[in-house]
């Protein structure tokens, strides 16, 4: 859940070849004409990764930041310090969370600025920031209920549903799709793009083989793992299933020395042993959670302690929850559990 709650029991060696700025703002270039931008964030993940690519005449952004006032001076601030009276050509957002989207919208219309998104991408932003205003939906307090929340924890889901417009600002009404195997010129540079799947719908990577460089937002992280979660939406997904088959498809598909410039903590070298590190955490999540299965049913709420390090309180407790249950998913699709909802509402789980 973006921390390392399930870390794994070692840590792959990693080269990380530039030290962390301190505070928010521009930092040195990392590749000819990549420039990293850090920004502050209100969670308890406190920084997020941006970048400046020159773009011809002007640069383009990946990613944004929270959509917030804070940001929105650190943003002027880069501005000011780093465009040098050229414009922003493009706002290319890798996936629709709030710290990557928030001021997409902001930024457009402050340079007459395009925005770059995959299609399920934009269009899932646009869907939960419609949210905003709205009461909680009937079958999003029977998926919490069905997971083992008691009555607190539901009367916080619906005092905090439709949150997620709050830290987005408004989103421009067109975009310019990006796919899967899609090339874009970038200051005459070639940059495929990479999908992946499992921590949102249709995440993009940027991946340039000239400078050897990879844009890989939260699709591949070098210190936390990134929340991969079920939703009320679509209770019977099998995100992490997407998740490794993504990490497996990113290994064969970045070289191996590739610079990785992720969207939390530092840039870095090692992309193969990472994911392999990913994959083989999963995996051992899964087998910990059948064999703790084996004992007895459970409750998905009864499963925190096997699945993170940490305490999971209110403020966790929602992406506790998304998670657990995209490892109960993914364990059912392979048929090694089952689950029965009692009269009660609640979900029990139990080994095949």
């Amino acid at each position: 859940m973006s921390n390392d709650g399930f870390a794994t029991r070692t840590r792959a060696a990693l080269d990380y070849p530039f030290d962390t700025p301190e505070g928010a703002g521009p930092a040195a270039e990392v590749a000819p004409g990549v420039f990293w931008v850090r920004m502050a964030l209100p969670f308890a993940l406190k920084w997020i990764n941006l970048w400046l690519l020159r773009d011809g005449e002007g640069w383009a952004v990946v990613d944004t930041g929270v959509g917030m006032e804070a940001s929105r001076d650190t943003w002027r601030t880069v501005f000011d310090a780093m465009l040098g009276g050229r414009p922003v050509t493009r706002v290319i957002c890798t996936h629709m969370h709030p710290d990557h989207v928030g001021l997409a919208g902001w930024i457009c219309r402050r340079f007459d600025a395009a925005l770059w998104m995959t299609r399920l991408e934009y269009i899932t932003c646009r869907m939960l920031v419609a949210d905003t205003g709205r009461e909680a939906p009937e079958e999003g307090v029977s998926f919490y209920r069905a997971a083992g929340w008691d009555e607190a924890a539901l009367d916080q889901y619906r005092a905090r549903f439709g949150g997620f417009g709050k830290a987005v600002s408004r989103l421009p009404e067109r975009y310019r799709r990006m796919s899967d195997g899609d090339v874009l010129d970038i200051d005459g540079r070639a940059w495929r793009v990479l999908v992946g799947n499992g921590h949102s719908p249709e995440h993009a990577c940027l991946v340039c083989d000239e400078l050897g460089v990879v844009l890989s937002g939260d699709q591949l992280l070098p210190r936390i793992s990134s929340n991969v979660s079920v939703f009320p939406t679509e209770p019977d997904a099998d995100p992490l299933t997407d998740w490794l088959t993504s990490c497996a498809r990113l290994r064969a598909a970045l070289p191996p020395d590739v610079l990785v410039l992720p969207a939390h903590n530092e840039p870095f070298r090692g992309a193969h042993p990472r994911l392999d590190e990913l994959i083989s955490g999963h995996e051992r999540m899964l087998a910990r959670l059948e064999s703790r299965l084996s004992e007895a049913p459970r409750r998905v709420v009864d499963l925190f302690g096997c699945m993170f390090a940490r305490p999971i309180g209110p403020e966790l407790i929602g992406m506790a929850t998304g998670e657990t249950i995209a490892h109960l998913n993914c364990l059912i699709g392979r048929g090694l559990v089952v689950r029965q909802r009692g009269a009660d509402g609640v979900d029990q789980y139990a080994r095949a």
